[in-house]
C-alpha cells in the first residue's frame, strides 16, 4: 500500500509539475502582449531616412534568391551590398566575396558579418541586415534607436505543413510587442535587423554562435544601454520548402539560443526557459488534459495522493488548467492568422489544423535539446520563379517588380484558394 501510494504520489508530482511550468509561460506570454505590449509604437516615428540606410544581404551563393531581394529593396536606398562565401552576379548590388583565409572567433554566417564589419566601407547612419530570402515591405526609413527588428512574414514555397508551422510560429511571437521594455529582448530576427553603425562597429560580431543575431542583441545589452524597437512591417521571408528543412532550421535556433543562454543575466533566464517550454514541449498540452479527464473517472488513481485536498476538487481544477492552457495555443494561431490577414472563412481550417501545427512545429526544437546541433546548417531556399509559380497572389514578375515601400501580395476578392495557404 505505501508503495502504491508512492507512485500515485509521484504522478500526482509530475502532473501538476508540468502544469505549473507550462503554465507560467503561458502567463508569461499573456503578460508580455498584454501589459509589456503597451506603448510599443512610441518612438517609431521615421527619424531616418532610407539614404542613410546601407543594406548588407548574407547568402552562401544563391544568386537567383539573392537577385529576388536585392530586387525588391526600394530605389531610396542607395547603398545595397551582398555579403556571399561564393561569387555571385548580382544586378544591382555591390558583391563582396568572403576570403578562404579570413579567420575569426565567429562561424559561418557570423563570420560572414564579422568580415563585412571590418572590411566593407560604410558612411550611413545605418546597417540594415537582411537574408538571402527577405524580401522588404513598406520600408520607408526608421526610427533613432539602436538596434531596430522587422518583423516577418514567410511566405508559402510548397509545403503546406510548414507554412502552416509558420502561421503558428508568427502568432506566437506576437510577444515581440513587449520587449521593447525588456533590457535583454528574447530573441532576434537576422532577416531583418538593422543596427546604428557605430554601434554595430564597436560590438561586432566575433562570437562563435549558431544564432548571432540574437547573441549580437545580448552580447549589446550585456555591456551597455541599447535601445530596441519593433517595427511591424511584415518583410517578407521563405517558408522552408520542405518538412525536414524546417526540423533541421528549428533544432539550430534551439541549439543556437540555449548555447548562448549564458550571456542572459541569472533574472532573465526563467523568462527565457518560458519560450523553451512553450516552443519544445506544447505537444504535450493535450497529454495533460487527458490525465485530467482520467482523473475526474477515477479521481484516486492520480490525484488521491494530495491529502490536503478533496480529489475530485483537485482533479477538476486540473482539468480546468489544463484546457485552458490547451486554449492557448488556438490562441498562438488565431493571431497568426490574423497577422497574415486571412479571410474569416479560411479561420476554421487553420484553427482546426492547430494541434498538426503545433507537433511539426515543436519537433525540431525539441530535437535542439535533446541532440544539439553545433554546426550552422543554411535552410534550404527556392528562386522567386517558384515562390511565384506556387501562390495563386503573385503572378509572373511580381516580385521584381516589387517596389519595397508597398505590400507584396495581391489578395484575391475573396481571400480563398483551394490549392494553398498563402493569402
Amino acid at each position: 500500500m505505501v508503495e502504491l501510494l508512492s507512485v500515485r504520489s509521484g504522478v500526482a508530482l509530475l502532473l501538476w509539475g508540468l502544469l505549473v511550468v507550462y503554465g507560467l509561460s503561458a502567463l508569461w506570454w499573456l503578460v508580455e502582449t498584454t501589459v509589456l505590449a503597451r506603448g510599443w509604437r512610441a518612438g517609431d516615428e521615421e527619424a531616418w531616412g532610407l539614404d542613410e540606410v546601407q543594406v548588407r544581404v548574407l547568402t552562401v551563393d544563391a544568386e537567383a534568391v539573392v537577385q529576388g531581394t536585392v530586387d525588391a529593396i526600394p530605389d531610396g536606398v542607395a547603398d545595397v551590398r551582398v555579403v556571399a562565401e561564393r561569387g555571385v552576379d548580382v544586378d544591382g548590388a555591390t558583391v563582396h566575396v568572403v576570403p578562404d583565409a579570413f579567420d575569426c572567433r565567429a562561424t559561418n554566417k557570423g563570420r560572414a558579418v564579422e568580415w563585412a564589419r571590418r572590411h566593407v566601407d560604410c558612411d550611413r547612419e545605418y546597417v540594415l541586415y537582411l537574408d538571402e530570402d527577405t524580401v522588404v515591405t513598406e520600408f520607408t526609413g526608421l526610427p533613432d534607436a539602436d538596434v531596430v527588428q522587422f518583423t516577418e512574414k514567410p511566405i508559402y514555397t510548397g509545403s503546406r505543413l510548414a507554412y502552416l508551422c509558420e502561421v503558428f510560429r508568427v502568432g506566437y511571437q506576437f510577444e515581440q510587442f513587449g520587449f521593447h521594455r525588456l533590457r535583454y529582448p528574447l530573441y532576434a530576427w537576422g532577416g531583418g535587423f538593422a543596427v546604428r553603425h557605430d554601434v554595430e562597429s564597436e560590438l561586432g560580431w566575433d562570437r562563435r554562435t549558431l544564432t548571432e543575431d540574437t547573441n549580437f542583441l545580448w552580447y549589446a545589452a550585456s555591456v551597455r544601454d541599447v535601445d530596441y524597437r519593433l517595427l511591424d512591417k511584415r518583410f517578407r521571408n521563405q517558408a522552408p520548402p520542405s518538412i525536414r528543412a524546417m526540423l533541421r532550421q528549428r533544432r539550430r535556433w534551439m541549439s543556437g539560443t540555449v548555447a548562448d543562454d549564458h550571456l542572459l543575466p541569472l533574472r532573465y533566464r526563467p523568462l527565457y526557459a518560458t519560450r523553451v517550454v512553450a516552443w519544445a514541449f506544447s505537444p504535450f498540452v493535450p497529454v495533460l488534459v487527458a490525465a485530467s479527464l482520467l482523473a475526474l473517472d477515477a479521481p484516486s488513481l492520480a490525484f488521491g495522493a494530495f491529502g490536503a485536498f478533496d480529489a475530485p476538487s483537485s482533479a477538476t481544477a486540473y482539468g480546468l488548467l489544463s484546457t485552458a492552457l490547451l486554449g492557448m495555443l488556438f490562441v498562438y494561431m488565431l493571431l497568426g492568422v490574423r497577422a497574415y490577414r486571412k479571410s474569416p472563412l479560411l479561420w476554421p481550417l487553420f484553427l482546426t489544423l492547430t494541434p498538426v501545427a503545433v507537433v511539426a512545429h515543436s519537433a525540431g526544437s525539441l530535437w535542439g535539446i535533446l541532440r544539439p546541433v553545433e554546426e550552422f546548417e543554411v535552410t534550404e531556399k527556392v528562386p522567386p520563379e517558384t515562390v511565384e509559380a506556387v501562390n495563386p497572389g503573385l503572378a509572373t514578375g511580381d516580385l521584381s517588380d516589387h517596389d519595397g515601400t508597398e505590400r507584396l501580395v495581391r489578395e484575391s476578392a475573396d481571400g480563398v484558394h483551394p490549392t494553398a495557404f498563402e493569402d
